[in-house]
């Protein structure tokens, strides 16, 4: 999300990752399958984990904000009527 990688650079494989660390390999596979469910990475066979590419970190992003409101929409005790009301009033 930062940018510091590239679309379609690839991470090392988790095994190498694991050794250098010097980590369990499960805990390399559990950080990788973690980062696809936040899908910044996907995890293709035979290429092994991937950077996925800006406009998928940028939707990445918004649905991130999107859970910040509803959790402190949550929090104030709106429903999803309200919720969707305050987000189409939201148009520039």
């Amino acid at each position: 999300m930062r940018g510091e990688l590239a679309a379609g650079e690839r991470l090392p494989a988790a095994r190498e990752l694991a050794e250098v660390l010097d980590v369990n390999l499960h805990t390399v596979l559990r950080a990788y399958g973690r980062l696809r469910d936040e899908e910044l990475i996907e995890l293709r066979r035979g290429r092994g984990a991937v950077v996925r590419g800006d406009a998928d970190a940028a939707r990445l992003r918004l649905a991130e904000l999107a859970r910040q409101f509803v959790r402190e929409a949550r929090k104030q005790g709106l429903g999803e009527t309200e919720m969707l009301e305050i987000v189409k009033g939201a148009r520039p």
